[in-house]
């Protein structure tokens, strides 16, 4: 690893003067293997961190990059440190030697770019995960425009240039296309909108399904009084109807539950029952144009949210590549976990892949 690409000398020195703290417990009293299954230490509020980098830990592609040096090469020096601490956190919990890492070095990294994540206050899980995947594709890009990831619950122009890439494209990138059309004159016109993350609504206040969820987000809309449309053909704003389907499927696909709900002063946190399947998600329905062959899609791991808007704990349940059985990660606890067990009131975001994990394994020296 050359200096340049380097974490900055005081990040590397607490990384080294961490030494035995780094780690809560050695392996060596027994042989039991940890790769993949070391716990992250709550370093004050850290459980939304600790649950989002667990279920990154959990997608064998995105480790492999880093594991095996890859990374290097796409590294961008001005701005490269995220990357570098992210391949030596996931290093440390790949190397099967801990029960538990210390994610510090880590934090101090991403608190030097955001502050809000060095508080020891509660952050949200799915603003974090998008601000990691974000940074990880800056320092990685291929193209130096600098591009700003975000989730559909925000209005988002098409962004998109071929030469825009990186390991979390290829991994996440996917393509929502909507069909505006004007309820006056009947003209149709498309746009298209990048995302990492799909902000799903949550029909009902009981129970639901995630294709309940699925089918909400999908369904035609109209526009009206302020969120009209400037139809060029009609000259004037008009009421308009809006369908939006899946352009391009992404390889993961991660899904937000929006159990947060905010109207004005208002705020509460929806404990909507969700059932979501842990294998064979048919996203067809919603792919326009359908190809020949749709992938389905499995369960590989969940952020869980426990508690009250204002308050509360995240845990992620991960299914292991090696083992194929699930745990649970609670900071610094480990479990197994059955199998019906993962399917949780409390879960907040889904990750899903459309391809079976291979093990990650390591080929680069750092």
């Amino acid at each position: 690893l050359t200096s340049q690409f380097n974490i900055p000398r005081r990040h590397r020195q607490l990384r080294h003067s961490l030494g035995p703290q780094l780690v809560e417990e050695s392996n060596n009293e027994t042989s039991q293997p940890y790769q993949g299954l070391t716990g992250l230490r709550n370093l004050g509020n850290t459980c939304y961190m600790n649950a989002v980098l667990q279920c990154l830990c959990s997608i064998s592609p995105l480790v492999e990059y880093f594991l095996s040096g890859k990374y290097v090469t796409a590294l961008h020096k001005e701005n490269g440190e995220v990357a570098t601490a992210f391949a030596y956190l996931m290093t440390d919990m790949w190397l099967g030697e801990f029960e538990c890492v210390s994610p510090e070095v880590f934090r101090s990294v991403i608190g030097d770019l955001c502050p809000a994540f060095t508080k020891k206050t509660q952050q949200d899980a799915q603003e974090f995960l998008i601000y990691v995947l974000n940074e990880l594709h800056e320092a990685l890009k291929k193209s130096c425009k600098r591009r700003c990831y975000g989730n559909t619950s925000t209005s988002r122009e098409d962004r998109g240039t071929g030469s825009e890439t990186s390991i979390i494209t290829q991994l996440f990138e996917g393509q929502l296309s909507y069909d505006i059309t004007c309820l006056a004159c009947q003209t149709t016109t498309d746009k298209n909108e990048v995302f990492t993350v799909l902000s799903l609504p949550i029909p009902s206040e009981s129970a639901c399904s995630l294709q309940d969820c699925l089918e909400c987000f999908f369904q035609q809309d109209t526009l009206t009084w302020n969120n009209q449309i400037h139809c060029s053909f009609c000259g004037t704003k008009q009421d308009a109807a809006v369908k939006a389907n899946i352009g391009k499927a992404p390889k993961m696909v991660i899904f937000h539950l929006k159990r947060f709900d905010y109207q004005g002063s208002y705020k509460r946190k929806l404990g909507t029952n969700i059932y979501y399947p842990l294998s064979n998600l048919d996203l067809s329905p919603y792919i326009y144009p359908l190809f020949r062959k749709n992938p389905k899609y499995n369960l590989c791991a969940v952020v869980n949210h426990f508690g009250y808007l204002d308050g509360g704990h995240y845990t992620a349940f991960c299914k292991h590549t090696l083992t194929q059985n699930w745990y649970s990660f609670d900071d610094a606890q480990v479990s197994e976990i059955p199998q019906a067990s993962v399917q949780s009131a409390a879960a907040y975001l889904l990750f899903y892949s459309c391809k079976a994990f291979s093990v990650p394994t390591k080929t680069h020296k750092y």
